[in-house]
Order: structure tokens, then C-alpha cells, then sequence
């Protein structure tokens, strides 16, 4: 369903300060002024499949390439690197509102954001009822954008891109959007989605919610893939690395603690 094959994003740092003749004569003076541009390497020959229906998580500390990858996956951005295959129909939810119009209305919203998503005009008629109750905002539909909380923003943004059963979700923290009565209506639609048979790419900082929707992991650092393996066993080690542990720390930790209960009973006795 999708194939991400040896992709590498590099990112321009912006260190250039231009070629006007202010920064030129600068440059004769100033040596730093004269070094040439600075590119950080986001992604580097990553690879990994995701097959029809799978559940896969993308975890890896803040800076890991979690949501680059992300958005080279759902066609955002053309990796430097590599090639993505993408067999299905995608809805990502990244940055959720970012393609708003924040002069326009809620209602105007829905229509131009459904349009940007590929969804008719038929269509969004049809569906329009059933986004306005989804995203608790039907008092707020003729209020501009701008006038709203991020919270509210995104719970119309999610509203909008979850009216359809896409083959293919990928999703960025969208489990923690609006108030705690929201967060458990976006977790139980993004259930019913993949109980559906819905293919799933999803990042969160929550390991717990890692654990419980995955079936796979893919484990980044610094833009490189460190392991891919079950969510059990991939979240519970990186769980450990994070900690400034190593599984063998633990153990022998573990085994420690069991020596001293052990020595303690043998001197009471």
C-alpha cells in the first residue's frame, strides 16, 4: 500500500545572506558573511513498507523526522532522495486548519477546504449536516475563521477530513484536538476507521496511544530509522532509551532488586 524506498529530505538552513552589494562588501571584511549555504539532512535513506490495513506508528524524539516523513508520504513535499509508492486514496491530517482562510467563515471553510481535499460540491452538501455535528461548532458557522480557538480550528479541520473512509490516513497527533469530550470522539472515529480496514500512518508523542492503535513501529533519530518492529517491543525499548536505559541496564537492575528481597528473607530466616 505503501513503499518508502531509500528517501532522504535535505533542508536549506538559510545561512546564505544573499548577493546584494551591502552583504558583498560585508562579505570582504566579514569571513562567517562568506560561507557558503548550510543544509540539514531531515531524512536520510529511510525505508520501510506499509501493507494494505496495517496500522504503522512513526516514533523518535522531537527534530527525529516524524512529521517531514509524514508529509513526503502524503505527497506535501518531494523527497531530495528516494521515491514514495502510494496505492490508495490519502487523507492526511497534518497540521490540522493550516489551509484555512482565516478572513472567511466556518461554513465558506468547509466548502473551500473539502474542495482543496478533492471533495464535490454535491458532496459537501450532502455531508455538510454531518461535519457541522461532528465538530460541535453549529453556533459558529458564520463567524470568520480568525475569530477562533486553535482548539476550534482544529476540530473543524478534523470534522471535514474524516467525512469520508479513505484507504489511506495519515494522521499527526490529531488524538489530542479540542477538549477531553472531543479528544474521545476523534479517538473513537480514528477506531471505527481502522477497524474499517483503514491503512494508517500515525505519529504521537503518547507511547500509550502508540501501543494501543499500532500494529508496527518505525523508531527515527535524527532522521535515520533506528529499528522497525512490533509496537510492544520497539515502544517499550525506546521507552528505555529515553529514559537514559538500555534493556540490559534493566535487567540487571531488575535482577539486582530480586537478589536483595532474596537476601533479605535469608537473614530473617
Amino acid at each position: 500500500m505503501i513503499s518508502v524506498n531509500n528517501v532522504s529530505m535535505k533542508f536549506d538552513l538559510g545561512i546564505d545572506k544573499g548577493s546584494s552589494f551591502k552583504n558583498m562588501f560585508i562579505a570582504i571584511f566579514d569571513k562567517k558573511r562568506r560561507r557558503k549555504k548550510e543544509y540539514f539532512w531531515a531524512l536520510k535513506d529511510v525505508n520501510f513498507e506499509i501493507n494494505k490495513g496495517e496500522v504503522v506508528g512513526l516514533i523518535g524524539s522531537n527534530g527525529a523526522g516524524k512529521s517531514t516523513l509524514l508529509k513526503v508520504v502524503s505527497g506535501v513535499m518531494k523527497p531530495t532522495k528516494g521515491k514514495v509508492t502510494v496505492n490508495g486514496s490519502i487523507a492526511p491530517m497534518i497540521e490540522l486548519g493550516a489551509g484555512f482562510d482565516l478572513e472567511l467563515t466556518a461554513r465558506e471553510n468547509i466548502y473551500l477546504n473539502g474542495a482543496v481535499l478533492g471533495y464535490s460540491e454535491k458532496f459537501l452538501n450532502e455531508k455538510f449536516d454531518d461535519i457541522v455535528e461532528f465538530s460541535e461548532l453549529k453556533d459558529f458557522l458564520d463567524v470568520p475563521v480568525k475569530n477562533f480557538s486553535s482548539g476550534m480550528i482544529a476540530k473543524l479541520a478534523f470534522s471535514i477530513s474524516t467525512v469520508v473512509d479513505p484507504e489511506i490516513l495519515i494522521v499527526d497527533e490529531i488524538l489530542s484536538v479540542g477538549d477531553l469530550k472531543f479528544q474521545e470522539k476523534s479517538h473513537n472515529k480514528m477506531m471505527e476507521l481502522i477497524k474499517g480496514g483503514t491503512t494508517v500512518l500515525y505519529v504521537s508523542h503518547s507511547i500509550n496511544s502508540i501501543k494501543e492503535i499500532c500494529d508496527k513501529v518505525v523508531w527515527l533519530d535524527h532522521g535515520n530509522v533506528v529499528k522497525i518492529g512490533s509496537a510492544e517491543e520497539i515502544c517499550d525499548e525506546y521507552y528505555l532509551s529515553q529514559m537514559g536505559e538500555t534493556q540490559k541496564d534493566s535487567m540487571k537492575r531488575k535482577s539486582e532488586k530480586s537478589k536483595k528481597v532474596d537476601d533479605n528473607k535469608s537473614k530473617k530466616k
